[in-house]
């Protein structure tokens, strides 16, 4: 029997994350200049920052050195509420597309603890 290794796109919190930084910036790039240049901009790379460092601390091979960029993206998903309710706030985001975005920050926490918890338990070096 042939042994399956963990792919990227096997982990829930990277594939959360991947699509949800695809469905703001289709939400982004719509808006006008003043709107992107001041919020958008942050709020993409705030969103596009949660995957990338899943993926870039799944591309490491030390055990604390994939831990210290998964514990990055839990500070881009805290950011990255604070640029939806910004959003929200200052009418740039309907209702569904605010509470879209919220609900997927809002459940990323958990799925990027049980990464760490399965990289803790699963590797040893």
């Amino acid at each position: 029997m042939e042994k399956k290794y963990l792919q990227l796109n096997d982990i829930d919190a990277y594939k959360t994350a991947f699509n949800l930084s695809n469905y703001v910036w289709e939400i982004v790039v719509k808006w006008d200049w003043f709107a992107k240049k001041h919020i958008g901009g942050q709020f993409v790379e705030a969103i596009d920052s949660i995957s990338a460092n899943i993926a870039e601390g799944f591309g490491r091979y030390h055990k604390k050195d994939k831990i210290k960029f998964y514990c990055y993206s839990s500070g881009s998903i805290k950011e990255s509420l604070d640029w939806n309710e910004k959003s929200k706030i200052r009418n740039l985001l309907s209702n569904k597309e605010y509470n879209h975005i919220f609900r997927e920050l809002d459940k990323l926490p958990k799925e990027l603890n049980q990464l760490i918890k399965y990289t803790n338990l699963k590797l040893k070096v």
